[in-house]
């Protein structure tokens, strides 16, 4: 795209406090400042020489001698008309006094007060003829003075013209074409006329007395001339995009700094400094929405921008302080810039919500995944992603074993074989990481070692709270058994998030049926330890009882379900699989092997749905298992839906394939109570029931088992204490 024009602010000279805008093509703002300079410094040596000049002298004297001719004159002529009436002038500090005269000598006090009444009346009188004479002499003389002082003002500017004329011109020949340039170079030419004083050399003893002190300082006289250039495009290719990873008020808007001189503060139009706007005006502008939006006054000041096309700069401090202060209203500058937000999608979904602006100004929206589809052409867009960051960054080459370890890794971050990771800051880190070791280990390309190191590694430092688990289990202080077989008890697995660092550690799930009514109770619910979608995968699995074995009978049992050595909150539906094992183990009686746990969620009709996290908990399992000893009778059943998540460690891939560990996918509750017990789980036949010695069956008898014991215990519908009989039971309580 085009690369938008330079940003500059020059002095208004018609009105300081509202500085001018100017947009030249790139780079002419920084030329034009030059030129500026320049001017200037040509100004201070031409025209002290110009006002130096015979020719200059000699007219000024020449006004000032015709000045003086005529004042002369006219006192010459009040005098003689003054002494006529017997009067005479005399010069005095105040001007001249008109006194009364014999002989053209002033009277004295003495002699004036010897004058009787009829004296004094005809001395007033004659005074006050006089004086309206000598009003007008005098306004003559000042009409001289004001027709000469304009001659020498135009004589003055007539020189200034002639010293800097040529200056201007060049400077207008230069920037034809730029009306705004050629506008602001006639009033330049006319301020620099109007204070030609300012590049005058100073008079001798100028400075001297008190006032040396305030002339030693620096006089900004010069700097209206100055171009203060905001935005400089020279070099620059195509639009700019600009990252403003603080938006605040004004590092979005500008700012107008101040200085402090004698104890005052000051500023002027070469105080203005740009924003973020106007540097990505004509471009494009990237900020975090959440920055913005807790930075205060930014929101608002942004939206304001875009609404009125043009940036405009104000001082906070004089909108929000109680006492006026001077400042500076800068011309507003025109805006045309893309800007682009970047937050999460709570945020978006909150401002389109209760920000009615927000739709209106940020009308497209793009998601960005974090996954992509591990095609052919994805994976060798990753392998160019590699090759560009060893670029970049100096990296050691990626061996193509490398390469292949890091996709994986990044199908792992993806949690699907099918997919990777667009979290490519991570991947950038395992890169690094992943040279380092080779660096350590001497080696000249990186190779799978050195990423599977790298991963390693990363794991080892963030694995703290799994390792002390691990021991824990290993020294049976949480008691998990992983051989053998037991009633009523399954192997859950429960998942960890520690930031960026996620782990699973197996739980012992356990069941207890007795007879009664109360249904399945969930203790975590009880005690309020169960998050709603634990409890709701809690009252899913009653539902599942309900529709596979009451059918044709009442379920009645009172049983309960718990996590065992659990104190904290549990939460999610992915227990709700191991907690129907469990409870169908205790009913049937028949054991569950140890060496298996589970891990899945159930709907209520027995389908094993696929949850989160499988890799992790497959992880942890197998580190259990391989603290206390692989015996090859090991695994964890998986939904059958999961297998496509399936991106493990390669100690755990080894192992599977090996024999020593096991994976298992399921659809449905039964395939699970078959794997669990070794036993058939059973279909009902033509008649309804399900074959003997099969899990269903037993289920089945020990429900109508617990049925009868629960109907013979309640009291008999007429049936009274003593010899009351109940006359109508459905009216008692």
């Amino acid at each position: 795209e085009p690369v938008p024009p330079d940003l500059c602010y020059v002095n208004n000279f018609a009105d300081p406090h509202r500085p001018r805008a100017l947009r030249l093509p790139p780079g002419r703002g920084e030329e034009l400042r030059r030129d500026m300079a320049e001017f200037v410094g040509r100004c201070r040596q031409a025209i002290p020489k110009a006002f130096e000049s015979e020719e200059y002298e000699r007219e000024k004297n020449r006004l000032i001698a015709d000045l003086q001719t005529r004042q002369a004159n006219e006192f010459e002529r009040l005098q003689a008309y003054v002494r006529e009436h017997g009067f005479t002038l005399v010069k005095a500090p105040g001007g001249l006094i008109l006194t009364p005269a014999v002989n053209g000598q002033p009277l004295t006090e003495k002699e004036l007060e010897q004058l009787n009444d009829e004296q004094r009346e005809k001395v007033r009188r004659l005074r006050e003829k006089l004086e309206k004479e000598m009003e007008r002499g005098l306004r003559s003389m000042r009409e001289a003075e004001k027709e000469i002082r304009a001659k020498l003002h135009e004589l003055d500017a007539r020189t200034v013209v002639f010293a800097t004329g040529h200056l201007v011109e060049e400077l207008k020949a230069k920037y034809a074409g730029l009306d705004e340039v050629i506008a602001y170079l006639d009033s330049v030419q006319a301020d620099v006329v109007e204070n030609a004083g300012d590049f005058r050399k100073p008079e001798e003893g100028e400075a001297a007395g008190p006032m040396a002190l305030l002339a030693a300082l620096p006089r900004p006289t010069f700097t209206r001339y100055q171009v203060n250039v905001l935005v400089d495009r020279s070099g620059s290719q195509g639009a700019p995009v600009v990252v403003e990873s603080n938006p605040t008020y004004y590092n979005l808007i500008g700012r107008i700094e101040h200085q402090a001189a004698l104890g005052a503060i000051y500023t002027d139009f070469t105080l203005i400094k740009p924003g973020a706007l106007h540097r990505a005006n004509g471009g494009y502008l990237i900020i975090p929405a959440r920055d913005v939006l807790i930075n205060p006054f930014a929101w608002d000041a942004l939206k304001r921008a875009i609404k009125d096309r043009c940036i405009r700069m104000e001082e906070l401090g004089a909108q929000l302080s109680l006492v006026s202060t001077v400042t500076l209203e800068p011309e507003p500058i025109p805006l045309d810039v893309k800007i682009v937000l970047i937050g999460n999608p709570l945020l978006y979904y909150l401002l389109y919500a209760y920000d009615e602006d927000f739709q209106k100004l940020f009308k497209v929206k793009a998601d960005f995944a974090t996954m992509l589809d591990r095609t052919p052409e994805n994976v060798m867009q990753y392998a160019l992603f590699v090759a560009a960051i060893c670029r970049q960054e100096g990296l050691r080459p990626f061996e193509r074993e490398a390469i292949a370890a890091v996709i994986e890794h990044g199908a792992r971050l993806a949690g699907d074989q099918e997919k990777l990771s667009a979290r490519f800051g991570e991947i950038a880190d395992l890169l690094h990481e992943a040279d380092f070791w080779a660096g350590r280990n001497g080696n000249g390309h990186v190779t799978a070692a050195d990423v599977r190191r790298a991963i390693q590694e990363k794991r080892q430092r963030s694995n703290l709270v799994e390792e002390r688990l691990q021991e824990v289990i290993a020294q049976g202080t949480l008691m998990i058994d992983v051989t053998g077989e037991a009633i009523g008890r399954a192997n859950g697995l429960s998942v960890v998030e520690l930031g960026d660092y996620a782990f699973a550690y197996p739980g012992r799930v356990t069941a207890v049926v007795a007879a009664g009514r109360a249904g399945v109770v969930d203790i975590e619910r009880e005690v309020k330890l169960g998050g709603p979608i634990h409890s709701k995968g809690v009252l899913i699995l009653t539902a599942y009882l309900g529709h596979k074995y009451g059918q044709e009978q009442p379920l009645s049992l009172t049983a309960s379900l718990v996590f065992e050595q659990s104190y904290g909150m549990v939460e999610g539906d992915s227990a709700s699989a191991t907690e129907t094992f469990a409870l169908l183990s205790a009913l049937s009686g028949f054991p569950l092997k140890q060496s298996i746990a589970v891990t899945g969620s159930i709907n209520q009709h027995g389908q094993i749905q696929p949850v989160g996290g499988v890799n992790e908990k497959i992880e942890g399992f197998f580190d259990a298992c391989k603290a206390r000893g692989l015996t090859g009778e090991q695994g964890v059943i998986i939904p059958a839906g999961n297998v496509r998540h399936l991106m493990l460690r390669e100690d755990v891939v080894e192992a599977v394939r090996a024999g020593q560990f096991h994976i298992w996918p399921i659809r449905t509750v039964d395939e699970g109570l078959e794997l669990l017990t070794g036993r058939p789980a059973g279909e009902r036949g033509p008649d309804g029931a399900y074959p003997e010695g099969t899990v269903n069956r037993a289920v089945v008898e020990r429900l109508r088992a617990i049925a009868a014991a629960v109907k013979a215990e309640m009291p008999q519908p007429g049936a009274g204490r003593g010899d009351d009989k109940v006359e109508n039971p459905a009216s008692t309580d």
